[in-house]
């Protein structure tokens, strides 16, 4: 017999603090509550600093009576509570979760809740399959995929759940662990004290345990002991546990009462007790210290896992078993006897044969017993203590380091200097470029309004942590003077492309170009500004925003808030642009009532780019109008959002543009914009101010992280020296051009960090490169 262990590693590997358990656990009667238990344990006594917590999963007969070393539970259909509990692991100060994972006991087709929660997780997740299927439906395949992805590794019990990983689902081998299930470090004992203390005198002890159900095969152990005690008159078979609970739930006490008339019919009832209750270890180790020979008689051969034949082996006992994976695994290489499934003739015989030859059984118990060293559980808790450091150490390595900047504005000493270099390199003298070539600015596209509104409200924000500077105010200008030229006073609306001959290339923009103009002009109100910007913006705002009623894109409507609201905080009194942002908000309330559904929180059948301004402007407005229903909107969907846009991982990652258009379907991970990233970290920015919650402040850091490298292919999206932004990131590479709307996202988003540290007084850089 051989049992693998986990891959070693030449670099050492990362101090793992807290760890969190999450699946079924005692007093809850099942095998999987029993390993969860036992591994907890195991853990705590490896490394007394992880403080194992667990989150037990509750059935319809729960609640049960959870020891104190379980801090959360989950009704297994509610599917609210897988959120509800990854939120709290979140704040809980946890390294690494730790799941149980087997079909049955988590809620949803599949059990597929369970993937809500996983997908909300900050930390990387170990996954311990207690089941491998071969032959998967088509939802148990769709969820088995999505935990694979979600897992940073996979552990199993047998050698062969790893070979079926590898060729069922494709998994990669370094994905992958053999660990062993645990047994109790026990001495190697003899029989005769144990069956005294237990009443069972001269006896010859046959022993199956576990919960009772028809898989188990007892009727064709039953049909095989006539024959046993024909050979061995004094022959007792002891079957030890409680009937499954779903099994009394659905049929009651059927099957165990089918298996006593079946005892008694066959004349063998004297010799087959059967011990109706879940035992704790404590008696268990008491049954196996007086067994001479442990019998599996299961019925079928996809069981990857067996615990109680772990256990046994462990314990050292001879064991006889049907064939299913777990037993030929362990009983390879005579470590045990193998019979054939539902054979009577053929168990008998075996077991006669062990009863019989002394010698021959000793030499299995002894090999059995030397090989469960391997399997005890100190050494199991090494072997994932191991994996715990392996899996937090790839996901720093993954994060390139930033990931501390999840920690709010106490890490705001690790924000970048705020460098201009590269706006000024795609500004000229009409205006902000488009596009470029690399660094290189591309006049072949032109200017749009867009970018340049996007300019101006950036130079005009990014006073909030610094002064106007006499580069400030030309660029200002510049992109003031773009945004007054594309207003067209007879339409009432801005054009928005102009080639770079400087003619426009429409008469009317698209509706969210007009918004986003509204919520610059917004800000330069807010914030006034040097040589009259101020009152230029209030009275070309004036003008310019009523048209937003008139649009029919949501996001115009959002960026119609934004402006409005910016423009209020300056001018409190004006009715007119209260009323607009009245109509504005009503509507967006209107198109989330008519979307939203209990899996879909939003506002949309899709999403969309710049998806987290719509959130940002419902918690803006929510809170200037103290109307809770639009705050709780816009912080539930932000919620929502900020959950898909969580990788397996951790780290952020944006909705990609492949995404845009799939109705009520979940984001596809590619190509990933600049432009959502920095949406995110406002509307966190903006759920931030309006609750007073650490938590948003945080959520903002981890998704300026992105920028950072804390992504899906570990690269740079910004040229912190230049200030440059990279124009996405493909599934194989970034896009190295460096375009407008790429750079103001990251300038924007990290003038927003700079200004969260100043307003903390965190001594965030606020030095700025020349």
């Amino acid at each position: 017999m051989s049992v693998a262990s986990v891959a070693s590693t030449s670099t050492p590997q990362p101090t793992v603090g807290r760890v969190a358990l999450i699946g079924n656990y005692l007093p809850r009667r099942c095998g999987i509550a029993t390993f969860t238990h036992d591994l907890r344990g195991a853990l705590a006594r490896a490394n007394p600093a992880s403080d194992p917590m667990v989150v037990a999963m509750n059935d319809a007969l729960g609640p049960y009576d959870y020891p104190s070393e379980v801090a959360f539970t989950i009704e297994e259909q509610d599917r609210s509570a897988y959120a509800a509990a990854a939120d709290y692991l979140n704040v809980s100060n946890i390294d690494v979760v730790v799941v149980q994972h087997e079909f049955g006991i988590f809620g949803g087709p599949a059990g597929d809740y369970l993937l809500n929660l996983l997908g909300r997780l900050r930390m990387p997740v170990v996954t311990t399959l207690h089941t491998v299927l071969t032959e998967p439906n088509p939802d148990q395949r769709r969820v088995m995929e999505a935990l694979i992805v979600r897992s940073s590794r996979l552990v199993v019990m047998a050698e062969k759940g790893r070979e079926i990983l590898a060729d069922t689902y494709r998994v990669p081998e370094d994905k992958i662990a053999v660990v062993p299930h645990g047994v109790p470090d026990q001495p190697f004992l003899d029989t005769a004290l144990a069956k005294d203390a237990l009443g069972f005198g001269d006896k010859e002890v046959l022993l199956t345990f576990g919960l009772l159900s028809p898989n188990k095969g007892i009727e064709h152990m039953l049909d095989a002991l006539p024959a046993i005690v024909e050979a061995n008159p004094e022959a007792l078979y002891v079957v030890l546990g409680a009937t499954h609970p779903n099994l009394v739930r659905n049929e009651g006490e059927r099957y165990r009462d089918a298996l006593k008339a079946q005892a008694q019919r066959l004349g063998i009832a004297e010799h087959v007790r059967f011990i109706d209750g879940f035992v704790d270890e404590h008696t268990l180790l008491q049954y196996l210290a007086a067994t001479d020979v442990y019998v599996t008689p299961y019925l079928h051969e996809a069981q990857i896992t067996s615990g109680t034949l772990a256990i046994s082996f462990g314990m050292g006992k001879p064991i006889v078993s049907t064939p299913y994976w777990h037993a030929k695994e362990l009983l390879a290489d005579d470590h045990g006897v193998l019979v054939p499934f539902a054979d009577a003739p053929a168990t008998a015989e075996a077991i006669n044969r062990m009863l019989a030859d002394r010698p021959f059984r000793n030499t299995l118990r002894k090999r059995a017993y030397i090989a469960g060293r391997e399997t005890i559980w100190p050494v199991v808790a090494a072997r994932y203590h191991a994996l715990f450091g392996a899996a937090v150490g790839e996901r720093m390595t993954r994060a390139d380091n930033v990931l501390p900047l999840k920690a709010g504005v106490r890490a705001a000493g690790t924000l970048p200097r705020l460098s201009m270099l590269h706006l000024e390199a795609l500004t000229d003298s009409a205006g902000l470029l488009q596009h470029a070539v690399l660094s290189v600015a591309d006049r072949a596209h032109g200017y749009c309004l867009d970018d340049n509104a996007r300019a101006l409200l950036f130079v005009t924000e990014m006073q909030r942590h610094t002064r106007w500077s006499e580069r400030d105010i030309r660029l200002a200008l510049t992109y003031a003077a773009f945004v007054q030229h594309a207003w067209s006073p007879e339409r009432r609306r801005f054009a928005n492309f102009m080639n770079y001959a400087r003619e426009w290339l429409e008469t009317i923009g698209a509706d969210d170009a007009h918004g986003r103009a509204v919520w610059a002009l917004g800000s330069v109100v807010e914030r006034g500004g040097p040589r009259q910007l101020g009152d230029w913006a209030t009275s070309l705002f004036l003008r310019a925003a009523p048209a937003t009623a008139e649009l029919t894109s949501p996001r115009a409507w959002a960026l119609g808030i934004l402006g409005a609201n910016a423009f209020l905080r300056r001018f409190s009194g004006h009715r007119e642009v209260a009323r607009l942002r009245d109509t504005l908000s009503q509507r967006l309330t209107q198109r989330f009532a008519d979307a939203a559904q209990t899996d879909w929180h939003w506002f949309e059948d899709h999403l969309a780019y710049d998806n987290a301004r719509l959130c940002h402007a419902m918690i803006e407005v929510g809170a200037a109008t103290g109307n809770d229903a639009q705050l709780r909107a816009g912080l539930g969907t932000l919620e929502w959002l900020m959950a898909y846009q969580t990788a397996p991982g951790g780290w952020f990652r944006p909705v990609g543009s492949d995404s845009f258009g799939r109705v009520r379907m979940a984001p596809l991970p590619f190509d990933q914009q600049a432009i959502e990233t920095n949406a995110s970290i406002t509307a966190c920015l903006a759920a931030h101010v309006a609750t007073g919650e650490a938590r948003w402040a945080e959520e903002a850091h981890r998704a300026f992280a992105w920028f950072m490298g804390a992504n899906d292919l570990k690269a740079m999206m910004a040229d912190v020296e230049t200030g440059a932004g990279f124009d996405g990131l493909h599934p194989d590479r970034r896009n190295a051009n460096q375009g407008a709307e790429s750079t103001l996202a990251y300038l924007q988003s990290l003038s927003d960090m700079l200004a969260l540290s100043a307003h903390a007084g965190a001594g965030g850089s606020l030095e700025r490169v020349a």
